[in-house]
């Protein structure tokens, strides 16, 4: 008989045909069987009372922005590894060549991170456009495009360029029409899809002119500037030429009734389009909260937005849950007002307990669906699938274990992250990851680092046509 390496004793299984109660037998880092029965095994992990998922995976991670990539990996892959999220994708920023500077980034994270990761390419330049093919052959095939930056408004801190160096870097970019219709046209001829950041910036721009003018303040005033309109006109913009080059489009944190009215309006029309929220518009409004540390790209919407992208959940249009996890500093974040505060803040640690407290526990979604939006569409739509994204035989036995009962309050400290603060500090939240496994290796437990650093590896992925 043969002697595995783990199993995983008396969950609840969420299974692509339903939920089960099965032992999970895990052998060389995969899933090898569910059974009634306990084989002998090295390790035996008891998870009584709580329920397996396929490891989630976050689509839209920023670090490496506010620390250099080699500390990046280590504090980011950490809090993701404690909320219950076994890969991450890295929105990679940069304004030189990607042949330059490429390698050394994938060098420099190789041996520092607990979870799996991969990397999205934001195109800035026609060089870089030029250099899509290149960073195809260098296992990443999707690309980011911010129609937010323009104009006066075109500032962007980038990654740090060295990995070990601490040195911010802010750059004024212009993301205009050619360099949209450029990147779509290259994109689609490489079969890869293009993540967008959908605000039209000259509308943006117009709306905080008058606002600044006027001695405006605050996340409703913020939320206005950046209105859902100027969502709505940068998705028919992309949208239309998205379809003259038959081109993938993937609207990345979409929080607002109007874009997703505009979204489905653009998919009726034929576009290839996948739609990303993320938990802070499933959470926060300008309504309840009011701290600057909620400031956000695009801004966190009303009480009702909060509702209707609940239901975009429930009924299917929204395919993932990224967090848009920004790792800043309160210092460098919060300003005197709401014009000097920086946008973004972190997210990874609390992800999936606001989708199972807010989700699961109040009956929104079901836990099927809740395996669908935080990992197994994501790993179809990037390439990933089905080593990926699945709890199924020689999947990746990448499974988190979660505790729907557990509620505690939310406290930063948890995490162990670069960030010094949380949005949701102090928020009680019912239903927390408590033990996360990548590749059947034991990596979080109980908010704890069990795991050893370097665990994670670079995800390799397929060009696909999901």
């Amino acid at each position: 008989m043969p002697v595995y390496d783990v199993v995983i004793t008396n969950s609840h299984v969420v299974l692509p045909n339903g939920i089960v109660e099965k032992n999970i037998v895990i052998d060389n880092g995969k899933i090898a069987l569910f059974t009634n029965d306990i084989p002998s095994c090295d390790r035996k992990i008891n998870a009584s009372g709580l329920i397996s998922i396929p490891g989630v995976i976050d689509p839209h991670v920023h670090y490496g922005v506010y620390s250099p990539i080699k500390h990046a990996a280590i504090t980011e892959s950490s809090v993701a590894a404690i909320g219950g999220i076994t890969s991450i994708m890295r929105m990679f920023r940069t304004i030189r060549s990607y042949k330059d500077i490429l390698h050394k980034h994938i060098s420099a994270s190789s041996n520092y991170h607990y979870v799996d990761y991969s990397m999205h390419a934001s195109i800035f330049n026609q060089q870089q456009v030029n250099e899509m093919k290149y960073c195809v052959d260098h296992n990443i095939t999707s690309f980011k495009l911010y129609m937010n930056l323009g104009s006066h408004i075109g500032k962007i801190h980038m990654d740090m360029d060295d990995p070990i160096i601490n040195s911010l870097q802010e750059t004024t970019v212009e993301v205009n029409y050619e360099l949209i219709k450029n990147v779509i046209q290259k994109a689609s001829s490489l079969h890869c899809p293009v993540l967008i950041h959908a605000e039209d910036y000259v509308t943006c721009y117009n709306n905080e002119t008058k606002a600044k003018s006027k001695n405006l303040d605050g996340l409703k005033t913020w939320s206005t500037c950046r209105s859902a309109e100027s969502e709505a006109i940068a998705i028919k913009n992309v949208c239309k030429l998205a379809r003259d080059f038959n081109c993938t489009l993937y609207f990345v944190h979409i929080g607002s009734i109007l874009a997703m009215t505009q979204i489905l309006h653009e998919k009726d029309k034929g576009t290839k389009i996948y739609t990303e929220t993320c938990p802070h518009y499933l959470k926060l409004s300008y309504d309840k909260h009011h701290n600057y540390n909620a400031k956000v790209m695009p801004p966190i919407r009303s009480i009702n937005d909060i509702q209707h992208i609940w239901n975009s959940i429930r009924d299917n249009n929204i395919d993932t849950i990224g967090t848009d996890h920004v790792a800043n500093r309160s210092d460098l974040k919060i300003g005197h007002n709401i014009w000097t505060t920086l946008a973004g803040f972190p997210g990874l640690g609390t992800s999936l307990s606001i989708l199972l407290s807010e989700g699961i526990n109040k009956n929104r979604i079901s836990l099927s669906q809740l395996v669908n939006i935080t990992s197994t569409n994501t790993a179809k739509i990037f390439g990933m699938y089905p080593i990926k994204g699945s709890m199924q035989k020689n999947a990746d036995a990448d499974i988190t274990i979660i505790d729907l009962k557990k509620e505690m309050k939310v406290k930063n400290i948890s995490f162990h992250g670069h960030s010094d603060y949380n949005v949701y500090d102090n928020m009680i939240l019912q239903g927390w990851p408590v033990k996360t496994l990548l590749r059947g290796e034991l990596i979080a437990e109980n908010f704890e680092i069990v795991g050893k650093l370097g665990s994670g590896k670079i995800i390799d992925r397929h060009i696909t046509k999901y």
